[in-house]
């Protein structure tokens, strides 16, 4: 089991890869992978029960979907780091013919990949999917999603919670990114959601809150926790409270690198502040 410190130098090396990787094609969102390398470490390294043979029907073991497709960057890095294909194919995110896009896509048979997330608002349904087969395959293992809390300004979220409760799919883990911002600026200024955990709560689910959703040990907790609360009949929702481009001060406290790539630099500065731990690619 990866000590603390194991799993934060996996984590830094993964911003290194961010950035490096945007940087290259001018092109990517660093803002919210960034936020968001932490609990896919923790995911990946140490909470998911998974086979790097991959195979898409996922049996008998833990699934994850990631819905805000745009940070493909962080589930790129992690996927190659944990073994699913060569570190190296970093080097071609977002390249003609790559299997390595912009949004995560199922046809170039990158393994990993289960759905493609071009269009928000839509991995909730697909997990549900996965975690009702599951159910009907006597399979017990969990189906894990990951969310934009901007994301959940569009309907078919809603629909999918209600449904999740209703049908009592207490096999599934949605974690929501609360990092209080999108594109165009904070989500309260673009469309205020009011309390995201009353309105879980209000539809029927477990709800936890990991206050710290940048802290490696918060995080671990957090999802032990919510893997205890499965199979007792609620699907269950974990409040992730990130700061959009962590690790990076310039990215951080502000929605400005949601979707934009930094300069030479600003990639210097940004490298310097998260120093070689497993090697770039």
């Amino acid at each position: 089991m990866p000590t603390t410190k194991k799993l934060q130098d996996f984590t830094q090396q993964v911003r290194r890869d961010i950035l490096r990787m945007v940087h290259k094609v001018n092109s990517g969102h660093p803002g919210g992978s960034l936020g968001c390398a932490e609990f896919f470490t923790c995911l990946y390294q140490e909470v998911m029960e998974y086979s790097t043979d991959f195979k898409m029907d996922g049996k008998n073991e833990d699934l994850f979907f990631l819905s805000n497709g745009h940070i493909s960057p962080v589930y790129y890095s992690v996927l190659a780091h944990s073994g699913f294909f060569p570190v190296e194919e970093l080097n071609t995110f977002r390249l003609i013919d790559s299997r390595l896009q912009g949004h995560p896509t199922t046809h170039e048979g990158l393994p990993g990949i289960r759905i493609a997330s071009g269009s928000l608002g839509q991995g909730m349904s697909v997990a549900l999917g996965a975690a009702e087969a599951k159910k009907l395959n006597g399979d017990d293992k969990i189906v894990y999603t990951l969310h934009g809390d901007g994301e959940l300004q569009e309907g078919q979220n809603w629909e999918a919670i209600m449904y999740a409760s209703g049908k009592k799919v207490d096999n599934l883990i949605a974690t929501i990114d609360l990092n209080g911002k999108q594109i165009d600026g904070a989500t309260d200024d673009v469309l205020p959601m009011g309390s995201i955990k009353a309105k879980f709560e209000a539809f029927g689910w477990d709800v936890l809150e990991v206050k710290e959703g940048n802290d490696i040990e918060a995080i671990l907790a957090g999802l032990k926790e919510a893997k205890s609360l499965t199979g007792k009949g609620k699907p269950v929702c974990i409040l992730l409270y990130t700061e959009m481009g962590n690790g990076v001060d310039f990215m951080m406290n502000t929605h400005a690198w949601h979707g934009k790539a930094p300069n030479d630099e600003q990639l210097e500065s940004a490298l310097a502040q998260n120093p070689v731990t497993l090697g770039d690619y």
